[in-house]
């Protein structure tokens, strides 16, 4: 085996990536700290190609270099927006016809492994304050509480991992079974 070189990618431009076709999802970030976090899921969101990132509440915005040391210029690619209140950002995407997911530890949430998405639908995966998580609120307003397996001691995965395990798995579903 050998390692392929960057240009053996063929990844596409900035340019070309902004006008190429997206996967209807929009990650949304309620009130996370950590600016590696939010450098980490620009940097998801341009790997797999996602609609867009708002970034809420106390979430950092680019540019700041602390998000840039994790985005490696993915905050140039990726659409993505602010909205101080993650709550009123909900109420209007809902409007919009978005399905609105908290990724969340909930009574009655979903497994991942048993999600299947609907076509022809757009999502919001709603991910939460490090500690806190996603507000009450919000999960109060979603159409589905998603959770992820798990099998250790650790009552939850870093929100970089989580959001890293749902979108890959919402897109791999929506990409390799249309």
């Amino acid at each position: 085996m050998q390692k392929l070189s960057l240009d053996q990618l063929e990844r596409v431009d900035i340019e070309t990536y902004k006008k190429q076709d997206k996967f209807p999802i929009k990650i949304i970030l309620d009130n996370v700290r950590s600016m590696h976090n939010v450098g980490s899921t620009f940097r998801t969101a341009d790997c797999l190609a996602v609609e867009s990132v708002v970034l809420c509440g106390i979430t950092a915005t680019p540019p700041h270099r602390e998000i840039e040391k994790t985005a490696l210029g993915a905050t140039a690619a990726v659409e993505w927006d602010y909205q101080k209140d993650a709550i009123e950002y909900v109420k209007k995407i809902k409007e919009e016809g978005y399905k609105i997911i908290a990724v969340e530890q909930i009574k009655e949430s979903t497994q991942l492994n048993d999600f299947k998405p609907e076509p022809d639908t757009k999502y919001a995966l709603i991910f939460g304050n490090e500690v806190h998580g996603v507000q009450q609120e919000i999960v109060d307003m979603a159409d589905l509480g998603l959770e992820i397996p798990q099998f250790g001691t650790k009552h939850s995965f870093n929100i970089t991992v989580s959001i890293g395990i749902v979108v890959w798995d919402l897109v791999s579903k929506i990409h390799f079974t249309s």
